[in-house]
């Protein structure tokens, strides 16, 4: 029996990951990143505040206050956003910085690890805005031949 280093181990461990595996701890993870809050939260912080897709830098965060996400993200409840930008940066895809003012500043930036899904979540919301019509049709559609 060999015995293996906490870095095989972890990378074993990493190889192993399979989220169509019941007890694979990614499902967890998809669970939380694929939530609508997250997805917009995520895909708000990489911009520069032009709301475009594809008309901010590439691999740049941009740093938004409380508020502001409140605002862009019609909708959303204050204990909503809050627990989660609190999941977020549990899982290290978001910081949190607070500035001593008067009133304090608390701002929200992607971490690196956050920013290598910023893209993704771009590619989602610009996928349901672009496809909504569609869904709407095909569901019309559906609900007519299904009754």
């Amino acid at each position: 029996m060999t015995t293996m280093t906490a870095a095989q181990k972890k990378a074993q461990a990493k190889a192993e990951y399979d989220a169509f595996v019941a007890a694979c701890p990614s499902r967890k993870l998809l669970d939380r990143i694929s939530d609508k809050w997250v997805t917009l939260i995520l895909a708000a912080l990489g911009s520069d505040g032009s709301h475009q897709l594809g008309t901010h830098c590439a691999g740049e965060s941009r740093s938004m206050r409380y508020s502001e996400l409140s605002r862009l993200l019609a909708g959303v409840s204050q204990k909503m956003l809050t627990q989660t930008l609190r999941s977020l940066e549990r899982d290290g895809l978001v910081t949190r910085t607070v500035t001593p003012t008067v009133p304090v500043t608390v701002t929200y930036e992607l971490t690196d690890l956050g920013l290598s899904l910023h893209q993704l979540m771009r590619g989602l919301k610009s996928w349901a805005e672009t496809h909504m019509d569609d869904v709407l049709a095909n569901r019309a559609t559906y609900d007519t031949h299904a009754t």
